[in-house]
């Protein structure tokens, strides 16, 4: 198991492999990450399995692909970067004329020296991608194309690791593994999932069984819903698609189909508690896993907590999002800590009840001052502690065994870490019961 304690570290180490949704990239990610979660179990589905409404395609790798100008010259290498070729390019060997080859090629006016992210998964085509610059530079003679690219009956991998808790009951995180070099977009995800999962197996006597997937985006989520589903209805109380987590500009929050489940009231809590700005999106704006995770019939509780949201940063599907413009160690740190929050709500809500009626004594429990509220003002005890009795009282007034200390903790208006050591103190003291 690596000891490495770096997220940034491992986002270079999986962020220049050339994934696709099948292909040596994937396992070779997941590889990588397994070296970090020792318990990752790597698994498959085969090409050509049906799952709903869709089929697992062909497994797809690339060995090179380039074009040639009439000198022989490589204007254009996959091996330079993989975002060079339209994923799942069928292979070619031949010459073109250039008013056929710019058909087959892509590019971005908005970003002129970014290099788009094209794909092709489920129709044969190919073609090739690169910047608005480049392509303006073409001269107009005939090329040479290759692409030595191959289909087979192979297979789909993904990852999977689980870490039991006392509960069946799971929270559920996704990430995806099938973007090349793409840093916010797609490699964030595995990378601060995976520092995730260390976090979740350092919890001693966990109350909740905890599952983290890798897998591939859209045509992941179906296979693994399509084998899985009755037991992720059955056992799934939270979860969130982790995705687009790297960059440090901005959190976006974006909700569950149903907008109120535990998951959505998680992920507000905290974002309204740890940062003065926040974008919030509709299920309307939705475009990543979480399409599927609550599609009608799945209807699981799965939310999103993001930074620069998909779609909605300018080097989206581009070179541009990188290591270096876009993803930074302080963005990745920042969503882990996020994560981590999360986590630890779900293992500390409960459902407190006091265990005696009308407000107990605490003065006899040391918990309050003997001093009146008045006097306390007149004798200038310290704002802090009168605080922090109003807050005992509004706690207590709560505790009725039907609010659990998320709804309790926005009810008197602080942070629900902010509890966590008063309900074990009261639990403690017999106060409450948990």
């Amino acid at each position: 198991m690596i000891k490495d304690k770096n997220i940034y570290d491992l986002a270079k180490k999986i962020f220049p492999i050339h994934r696709s949704i099948t292909g040596y990239g994937n396992l070779k990610t997941l590889l990588i990450i397994k070296k970090y979660l020792p318990n990752l179990k790597i698994k498959f589905f085969k090409s050509g399995a049906k799952v709903f409404d869709w089929k697992i395609p062909l497994e797809w790798n690339v060995k090179s692909a380039y074009i040639l100008d009439q000198k022989g010259k490589k204007i254009l290498d996959f091996k330079k970067n993989n975002l060079h070729l339209v994923s799942y390019s069928i292979p070619v060997n031949k010459k073109i004329d250039f008013k056929d080859l710019i058909k087959k090629i892509y590019s971005v006016s908005s970003i002129k020296d970014a290099i788009p992210y094209v794909t092709s998964y489920y129709k044969k085509d190919w073609g090739f991608c690169m910047s608005y610059n480049q392509k303006k530079k073409l001269n107009k003679e005939t090329y040479k194309v290759v692409i030595n690219s191959n289909f087979k009956k192979g297979k789909m991998h993904y990852g999977e690791v689980t870490f039991p808790g006392k509960l069946k009951k799971e929270i559920f995180f996704s990430t995806y593994i099938c973007h090349p070099s793409l840093a916010n977009n797609e490699t964030s995800g595995p990378s601060v999932s995976t520092f995730l999962g260390k976090y979740i197996s350092s919890i001693k006597n966990r109350k909740y069984t905890y599952r983290i997937i890798f897998i591939p985006e859209t045509i992941g989520s179906i296979a693994y819903l399509s084998k899985n589903l009755n037991k992720m209805k059955q056992n799934i109380v939270a979860g969130f698609n982790i995705t687009c987590v790297g960059d440090d500009r901005i959190y976006s929050y974006l909700p569950s189909k149903d907008g109120n489940t535990i998951s959505d009231k998680i992920a507000k809590h905290i974002l309204k508690w740890t940062q003065k700005n926040y974008k919030s999106y509709s299920w309307l704006e939705r475009g990543s896993d979480e399409r599927q995770y609550c599609s009608p019939g799945i209807d699981l509780p799965i939310a999103s907590m993001m930074r620069s949201k998909f779609g909605e940063y300018p080097e989206y599907h581009t070179s541009h999002d990188d290591l270096v413009k876009v993803v930074s160690a302080k963005g990745l740190n920042g969503s882990f800590e996020m994560f981590k929050k999360v986590v630890d709500i779900m293992e500390n809500n409960s459902y407190p009840k006091l265990k005696t009626l009308c407000e107990p004594h605490l003065a006899k429990y040391n918990l309050y001052s003997s001093v009146s509220h008045n006097l306390a003002k007149k004798f200038q005890l310290k704002d802090k502690k009168l605080n922090e009795q109003k807050i005992l009282l509004n706690f207590l007034s709560y505790c009725d065994g039907k609010n659990d200390l998320l709804t309790i903790a926005e009810k008197c208006n602080v942070p629900i870490w902010n509890l966590y050591l008063l309900k074990e103190k009261l639990s403690n003291k017999k106060i409450i019961k948990l």
